[in-house]
């Protein structure tokens, strides 16, 4: 690879990792092609973007940007690594987590994983990481819990003058019949 080619790679890098604010280092070392080319596809389906490249320049791309940001990342550049970008913060983790099962295999490892500034290492990590809530899902659980008091509200409203509305109508209904 030449110095141009290092150096294309590199920006590829920098514009990724500053686009996006998560991302996960992964070892894909022991996968198979197909297995890669069927990773990739699972990617691509979930707006995940797989990229593979040499840990240096990896490691160049961010220190580049912000050497003490990326810091606890570094030690996970070690082996084959692939990384993936996504707006959510959980959907490479669900990625990883269902093509484990899918090929009933333990690959591909979660290196370490950087989530809006924080970093998690290991592959330990990765149950936990599935159960992180997006940003519409923390949103939609404010809502419900701003809602639940006026909707009780509402509902008590709504009883005590349905109560009061049932006394006044009894009489009405009773005078035509008589």
């Amino acid at each position: 690879m030449t110095k141009e080619q290092k150096q294309e790679v590199i920006d590829v890098l920098k514009s990724k990792f500053e686009q996006y604010n998560n991302f996960y280092i992964t070892d894909t070392e022991s996968l198979s092609v197909e297995q890669v080319t069927k990773l990739r596809r699972h990617c691509f389906n979930k707006q995940v973007e797989m990229k593979v490249a040499k840990n240096t320049l990896i490691k160049k791309a961010l220190e580049s940007l912000d050497a003490e940001k990326y810091a606890g990342v570094y030690a996970a550049l070690n082996n084959v690594t692939a990384l993936l970008f996504s707006e959510n913060p959980k959907e490479p983790a669900l990625i990883i987590s269902s093509f484990r099962t899918e090929s009933k295999g333990d690959r591909p490892t979660l290196k370490a994983a950087f989530i809006n500034g924080d970093v998690y290492v290991g592959d330990e990590q990765l149950k936990a990481l599935t159960k992180i809530k997006t940003k519409n899902e923390l949103i939609g659980d404010v809502i419900g819990l701003l809602q639940s008091p006026a909707k009780r509200v509402i509902a008590a409203l709504l009883e005590k003058a349905n109560k009061e509305g049932g006394v006044e109508a009894a009489p009405a209904e009773a005078a035509p019949a008589e």
